[in-house]
C-alpha cells in the first residue's frame, strides 16, 4: 500500500474527542424504546403468567416480569450471551429447536414475534437503567404532583443571566451558555476561522458544501454584516429545505415503497416533497403539526397540502392473512394502531405513550386507559388515495379509474387478446382514459374516517369490515391482548394534560383535528420543547436534552433548562417560526466558536455538555455522498420528483431523493447508519467500520467522482497549483506544505510516461480518490 493511502486510512481514523472510537455504545433511548414498545409487552403476552415472581420459582427459577431477572437469567443460565441471538438460550426456547425446552409451551411464537426479540438480541439486548422509581401498578397517579415534572410544566418566561463576558454574547442565548462556564471557571473556545464557519454553516443550512468560489467571496467580504447575510443567503436557498426535510423524515420514518400488497405508494414521494416544500417556505411549525395529522379535516386545505397526511399515510402495515383466526388478525391491527401511537407521541411530544400498551406506564403518568383512548383515534382512521386534485377532479378521476379496472377484468377473462370483443375493450379503455383530464396525475398517501372491524368468516377464517365515517371506540386490552377486551373507553387524550383527573374526550370523528389542537393547546409547552431541542441537535451533534424522543422521567433532564425555556417561549412567541430558530442558533458566538481541544476545559466537562467548544461531526451519509457529488462537479441540484435507486451509475441528484425501501434498504446507506424506515428514529448513531473504509476504497461511485474530479483539474498549470486547486474544492482551503510535498511525491514517484513526461490519469485518479476518503471531507469542524 502507498504512502498516501497509509495516511488516508490514518486520517480517516477515529478522531479523539469525537465520540467515533468504534466500541460499542451504551444502551439508547432509542434501544430502550423498542424494549419498553415491544420487548416488555411481548414477554408479558407470553411469558408473563408462568415466569412471575410469583410463579418463576417453580418455573426455572426466572423472572420475567422485572429487568433484574430478565437479565439475571434463571436456573439454565443467562438467556443471551453477546449479540448473536444464535447462542443465545432465549432463541433456542422459543425457536423449538430443543425438544425438553420449548417456550412457551402452549405454542410457538409467531415469527415476527421471534424476529423481534432476535433483533432486541442483535443490538446488544438493552435494558432501561432504571433513572426514576417505578411505579407499582396499583398506586394511583397523584396528576397534580406528576404536572410538576420539568416537561408537563406550563412554559415560563426567562431572562438571560449576566454574565462577565458580555462580548461573546452575541445573542441571549449566549448568556444562559456563559453563565454555566463561568460558574465552573471555564472559558469558551476562541471562534473559528471564516473558512471553518462557511463550511460548517452550509452543510448545516443546505447540506452541501460551499464552492471554491463561495468561499472566496466571503473571506473577501469585510462587511460587518458579512456573516447575517451568509446565514440569510443559506436560509433562502431551495437547499435548505431539502437539508432539513431529511431530519423530519427520519422521524417520520418515511419510505418510497412500503408494503408488497399495496398498490398505492408509487407517489409517496409526494409526502417527502411536501415536507421539503414546507420547509422552503418556512411554514410555521403549528401549522406544520396540523397538516400532517388531520388536513383533510382543515376547511379550506388545497389539493397539494394534503400530500402532508403522508406521515400517517406511509406509516407501516402488516400483512392481514384472512385465513387466519380473526384473534391473529386483531393482534396485527393492533400492532397498526400501536405503531402509529408511537410514532405521534415520540415525534411530536416526546414521550412514550406506546409503553403504556400492556399496562399503566412504569415512570410517567401515563395510563393504559389513556393508551387505549389515544388508540380508538386511529382505529377510526384508515389509508386511502387520491390524486392531487380539487375534490370534483380528484373525483372524476377516481371514477375513470374504476370503471377501467371493471373493463380490464373482462378484458382478462378473455383468451383471444386480439379477437373483436377485445379491441373493443381495449379501444374502450383508451377512451376513458384519454377524456378524463388529469387522469395520470400521481396519486398521494393520505388517510380518511373510517373504522376497521376484524370479523369471524367461517371456522378460523377472517373478514375485514370497513365503516365509513364511523368513529370507534375501543376497550382497554388486558395485558395487550385483544382477546381479553376491559371496559370501553372514549376517544380522548392523556389526563396528564387535561385541566382536572377527566381526560379530554375527542368528538369530532375519529378525533385527529381535536388531537392536533390539544397538542397546540393543553401539550403546546412541550411541543415547543421538543422541536427545539431537536434543531439544536442538528446544529450541535447533542440536544439540550440528550433522549430528543423521550422527555419523560426516564429521559435525560436538559443541560441548560433555561435556556431551553428561554427558547420555546421566543419560538412561539415569533409565530413557531423555524427560521427564526435557526438564526438564533447559527448567529449565536456558542456556534462560531472553534472546535479546538483544550485540555483545561476537557477535564473539567469530558463530554462537552456545557458546549466549551464546538463539537466537531462527521457528515451524515447523505451530506457525504451530496458532497462528493457537487465537488466532483456531478450534482443534480434538480429538486423534487419520483425517487431513482441509488446503486444506478447514473444517478447523480441528492440523496434524499434516492429511492427507500422499507424491507430493502440500500446497502451504502444502511452501511453509514442510515435508519431503519420501519421506525421513529429521533437520531443518527455513527459507527466506525472496516467496511466504511473499503467501500471508500472500492466502490464504483467515489471511484468516478475521482475521475470526474481529474477531469475538472485545470490543465495548463503545474501539480502544485492542480493539487491546491483540488484542496480548494474538496477542503475549502489551500494545501499544507506537508500536503502538498506528499502528494507531489506520490504523483510523481514512478508515473511519468516516457514520451511527454506527465503524470499519468490513473496516478491522478488514485491521489484524487484517496482524498474523498479524508476526515478533512469527512468531518466538520
Amino acid at each position: 500500500m502507498t504512502r498516501l493511502l497509509l495516511l488516508m486510512f490514518c486520517l480517516s481514523a477515529p478522531i479523539p474527542g469525537s465520540g467515533f472510537d468504534g466500541e460499542s455504545p451504551a444502551p439508547t433511548g432509542d434501544g430502550i424504546a423498542f424494549f419498553e414498545t415491544n420487548i416488555r409487552p411481548l414477554l408479558a403476552k407470553h411469558c408473563g403468567e408462568c415466569h412471575s415472581k410469583e410463579a418463576g420459582v417453580e418455573n426455572g427459577e426466572l423472572v420475567l416480569e422485572t429487568v433484574a431477572g430478565i437479565a439475571a437469567g434463571g436456573s439454565r443460565g443467562k438467556l443471551w450471551s453477546g449479540t448473536d441471538p444464535e447462542q443465545s438460550l432465549l432463541v433456542r426456547a422459543i425457536r423449538y429447536r430443543d425438544p425438553d425446552l420449548q417456550m412457551p409451551p402452549e405454542g410457538k411464537l409467531k415469527s415476527a414475534e421471534i424476529e423481534l426479540l432476535e433483533r432486541w438480541i442483535r443490538e446488544g439486548a438493552p435494558l432501561p437503567e432504571y433513572k426514576a422509581e417505578v411505579r407499582p401498578e396499583a398506586q394511583k397517579i397523584d396528576y397534580e404532583q406528576a404536572r410538576k415534572f420539568w416537561s408537563f410544566r406550563p412554559l415560563e418566561k426567562t431572562e438571560p443571566p449576566e454574565v462577565t463576558q458580555n462580548e461573546r454574547a452575541a445573542t441571549p442565548l449566549d448568556r444562559f451558555l456563559l453563565k454555566q462556564l463561568e460558574d465552573r471557571d471555564l472559558k469558551p473556545n476562541p471562534p473559528a476561522d471564516r473558512i471553518t464557519l462557511i463550511r460548517r454553516l452550509s452543510f448545516d443550512l443546505i447540506g452541501l458544501p460551499p464552492t471554491a468560489e463561495e468561499v472566496e467571496a466571503f473571506l473577501a467580504d469585510e462587511s460587518p454584516d458579512g456573516y447575517e447575510r451568509l446565514v440569510e443567503r443559506l436560509l433562502e436557498s431551495p437547499h435548505y429545505g431539502e437539508r432539513w426535510a431529511r431530519v423530519w423524515l427520519d422521524l417520520a420514518r418515511y419510505t418510497d415503497t412500503t408494503a408488497s400488497w399495496l398498490d398505492s405508494t408509487a407517489s409517496a414521494w409526494i409526502y417527502r416533497d411536501w415536507v421539503i416544500s414546507a420547509f422552503n417556505r418556512n411554514r410555521p411549525y403549528d401549522e406544520f403539526v396540523r397538516l400532517q395529522l388531520a388536513g383533510d379535516l382543515i376547511p379550506g386545505t388545497p389539493p397539494e397540502d394534503l400530500a402532508a397526511l403522508g406521515f400517517l399515510g406511509l406509516s407501516p402495515t402488516y400483512w392481514k392473512e384472512l385465513k387466519l383466526a380473526p384473534e391473529v388478525i386483531e393482534q396485527v391491527v393492533a400492532e397498526e394502531w400501536d405503531e402509529r401511537i408511537d410514532a405521534v407521541s415520540r415525534t411530536f411530544l416526546g414521550l412514550t405513550i406506546a409503553c403504556a400498551r400492556c399496562h399503566d406506564h412504569k415512570f410517567d403518568p401515563i395510563t393504559t386507559r389513556d393508551y387505549y383512548a389515544l388508540a380508538g383515534v386511529f382505529a377510526s382512521t384508515q389509508f386511502d388515495d387520491r390524486p392531487m386534485l380539487p375534490a370534483s377532479e380528484a373525483d372524476a378521476v377516481k371514477q375513470a379509474r374504476t370503471q377501467i379496472a371493471a373493463l380490464e377484468v373482462k378484458l382478462n377473462a378473455i383468451k383471444d387478446k386480439k379477437s373483436e370483443e377485445a379491441e373493443k375493450l381495449n379501444a374502450e379503455i383508451e377512451s376513458i382514459r384519454t377524456s378524463t383530464p388529469h387522469y395520470d396525475t400521481p396519486w398521494m398517501n393520505i388517510v380518511r374516517e373510517a373504522s376497521l372491524y376484524v370479523k369471524p368468516d367461517g371456522e378460523d377464517a377472517t373478514r375485514l369490515e370497513y365503516k365509513e365515517r364511523e368513529p370507534r371506540d375501543l376497550p382497554v386490552f388486558k395485558r395487550g391482548n385483544p382477546s381479553n377486551p376491559g371496559p370501553i373507553v372514549p376517544r380522548g387524550f392523556p389526563v396528564l394534560f387535561s385541566t382536572s383527573e377527566e381526560p379530554v374526550i375527542f368528538e369530532q370523528g375519529s378525533g385527529r383535528k381535536e388531537l392536533a389542537e390539544t397538542m397546540l393547546t393543553d401539550t403546546q409547552p412541550l411541543l415547543a420543547r421538543v422541536f427545539v431541542n431537536r434543531i439544536w441537535l442538528e446544529h450541535f451533534g447533542q440536544g439540550i436534552v440528550r433522549t430528543p424522543s423521550d422527555f419523560g422521567r426516564q429521559g435525560e433532564a436538559p443541560t441548560h433548562p433555561e435556556l431551553l425555556e428561554w427558547l420555546s417561549v421566543e419560538f412561539v412567541a415569533h409565530g413557531w417560526d423555524i427560521k427564526w430558530l435557526h438564526r438564533q442558533i447559527v448567529l449565536s458566538s456558542t456556534y462560531r466558536q472553534s472546535s479546538a481541544f483544550d485540555a483545561t476545559s476537557h477535564r473539567v466537562d469530558p463530554e462537552n455538555r456545557l458546549l466549551w467548544r464546538m463539537n466537531r461531526r462527521r457528515l451524515l451519509i447523505e451530506m457525504w455522498r451530496d458532497a462528493m457529488l457537487a465537488v466532483a462537479g456531478n450534482l443534480d441540484r434538480t429538486l423534487g420528483g419520483e425517487p431513482v435507486p441509488l446503486e444506478e451509475a447514473a444517478n447523480n441528484r441528492r440523496t434524499i431523493y434516492g429511492k427507500i425501501a422499507r424491507r430493502e434498504l440500500d446497502q451504502m446507506l444502511r452501511m453509514y447508519d442510515f435508519p431503519d424506515p420501519n421506525a421513529h428514529s429521533p437520531n443518527r448513531t455513527p459507527t466506525t467500520t472496516p467496511l466504511q473504509q473499503l467501500f471508500v476504497l472500492n466502490a464504483p461511485f467515489v471511484e468516478q467522482q475521482a475521475k470526474s474530479l481529474y477531469a475538472a483539474l485545470p490543465k495548463d498549470v503545474s501539480p502544485s497549483e492542480q493539487i491546491a486547486f483540488g484542496h480548494r474544492r474538496l477542503f475549502a482551503r489551500e494545501p499544507t506544505a506537508e500536503e502538498l510535498e506528499l502528494g507531489l511525491a506520490f504523483l510523481q514517484t514512478d508515473q511519468i510516461t516516457e514520451t511527454n513526461g506527465e503524470i499519468s490519469p490513473q496516478r491522478w485518479h488514485s491521489y484524487l480518490h484517496a482524498l474523498l476518503g479524508l476526515n478533512d471531507f469527512l468531518y466538520v469542524d
